[in-house]
């Protein structure tokens, strides 16, 4: 079905692979599909949870220390304009996976998940004989193994998954089978996702590391070897600053592993968060807004980039981008085209990661805020009762099932929805009644979008507004299913 688009000359050879085990003792599956192209580059793919755009030190944060971040950020290539797809967790995971704005499937807020219709980047990577492993926070579905959603049936061959943010010594989902784990919830993530990549690396394959981090998302709770940086903060703040310099270490430690693997080179490591800052805790580093809200503050996000074989020289960037755009720039990388692709909202960011990027963005930024209220999802509340039921203290509960799709008027389009199309942003704010406000801000003179200048730009309001409105509606042709022709 997938198709290798830009080396025609790529021979996909089969071999059985030897004595090769994974720590819960199972041979690495899918090891038969062994590509024999070296080239295709490693990826790791990691998310925090909740860490705003000025929650690094590399932004000029006072109390912070991300060292391991810094380190990127100084090595690599750094997008400081750089967003995320919705303002809350599960809309921008889901992004990073297909590649479309979550609206587009019924993802509207948090505790939403994928549908089985939509390819994942894992799907897609899996026919290019790549090895791909989910650490830490799936929130996209229920991590049973007998899940239509879980990370195993979209496309992972090894995961170990909680259903949503995790903590201190979580309970995690190893396959399906549920386990408790001790430490640091985000060095746990990195050390299970290094395992992986060195069984990977020792069979030669090409891997995809997905490494979703549960911090720092409340209720935080810190190692004190983390805290003790910050003794002088508000314990709040203690817990909090804890958590990301104990998020920075993990990513550390996967820096570390794949130097000492030998695999460092080769291996594009992609890290950025999930949505803007938390209110009070949080930093959007004097943005507007917060998580939850489509101003600045709730949608940019930290990105780093690192692979060194392309980035070459330290580099820093504000040209537009979002989590969007991580499905097709990893598509062109590896060379896939796929069959009956469904409708991108993102775009290759290979000319950029190559330092040949275009002066502007081909296809603007679109995002919406769908009035649809989260789901609750308490990852260990859920995983007790799943550990209960495979001990035999409870009945076993029945298989999931994947999620119907709802029709949704066309012609109706509520909420608030933002249109990025550099330098301007406009926002369409619809009122609980159909009322429309519209607020334009031109973010290179004013990031903090203070200054609205619909009234004086109207002709520019009106075109933005058509083709806003334009992507709304393919957004509601997608929703309502019409991207899955054979369904």
């Amino acid at each position: 079905m997938f198709t290798m688009s830009r080396n025609p000359r790529w021979l996909l050879f089969g071999c059985i692979v030897v004595g090769l085990v994974w720590w819960s003792g199972s041979r690495l599956p899918g090891a038969e599909e062994i590509s024999s192209d070296t080239k295709k580059p490693n990826i790791i793919l990691c998310m925090a949870d909740d860490q705003g755009w000025g929650d690094v030190g590399y932004q000029g944060h006072p109390v912070l220390k991300t060292p391991n971040l810094d380190a990127m950020a100084r090595e690599g290539l750094r997008l400081d304009r750089f967003y995320a797809a919705a303002p809350v967790c599960s809309p921008t995971r889901g992004s990073v996976l297909t590649g479309r704005h979550p609206n587009r499937y019924g993802c509207f807020s948090w505790g939403h998940t994928l549908r089985v219709q939509e390819i994942t980047i894992a799907e897609a990577l899996k026919k290019a004989g790549y090895a791909n492993g989910h650490f830490g926070k799936w929130h996209l579905g229920e991590v049973r193994a007998d899940s239509p959603l879980c990370p195993g049936a979209k496309g992972f061959d090894r995961w170990l998954s909680t259903p949503n943010f995790y903590d201190l010594n979580p309970l995690m989902s190893d396959q399906g089978r549920v386990v408790r784990k001790q430490g640091d919830s985000s060095m746990i993530a990195a050390e299970a996702a290094l395992e992986f990549i060195r069984q990977a690396a020792a069979a030669g394959r090409p891997f995809l590391a997905v490494v979703w981090f549960g911090s720092p998302h409340a209720p935080h709770q810190a190692l004190e070897e983390d805290t003790r940086h910050y003794a002088e903060q508000p314990a709040p703040l203690r817990h909090f600053y804890g958590e990301i310099t104990a998020l920075d270490r993990a990513v550390g430690r996967l820096r570390q592993g794949l130097r000492e693997l030998g695999v460092a080179a080769n291996t594009l490591f992609w890290y950025t968060s999930d949505n803007g800052a938390l209110p009070k805790l949080g930093s959007t580093g004097g943005l507007r807004g917060n998580k939850s809200t489509l101003w600045e503050g709730g949608l940019r996000v930290p990105c780093l980039i690192e692979w060194p074989a392309k980035i070459g020289k330290p580099r820093r960037s504000d040209f537009p981008a979002g989590t969007v755009d991580i499905y097709p720039t990893l598509l062109e990388i590896v060379g896939l085209s796929v069959p009956q692709q469904p409708p991108l909202d993102g775009i290759s960011l290979l000319p950029l990661i190559e330092d040949r990027a275009p002066s502007r963005r081909p296809r603007p930024l679109g995002f919406w805020n769908y009035p649809v209220p989260g789901v609750r999802t308490p990852g260990e509340e859920i995983l007790q009762k799943l550990l209960a039921e495979q001990q035999g203290q409870l009945p076993p509960s029945p298989p999931p099932k994947p999620p119907a799709i709802t029709r949704y008027p066309e012609d109706h389009l509520p909420g608030h929805a933002a249109w990025l199309d550099w330098p301007y942003k406009l926002h369409r704010i619809a009122d609980n009644k159909g009322n429309v406000q519209w607020e334009l801000y031109n973010l290179q003179r004013d990031p903090q979008e203070t200054q609205n200048l619909a009234t004086a730009e109207s002709d520019r309001v009106q075109q933005m507004q058509q083709a806003l409105e334009q992507w709304q509606r393919s957004v509601l042709r997608s929703l309502n299913g019409q991207d899955y022709p054979n369904q």
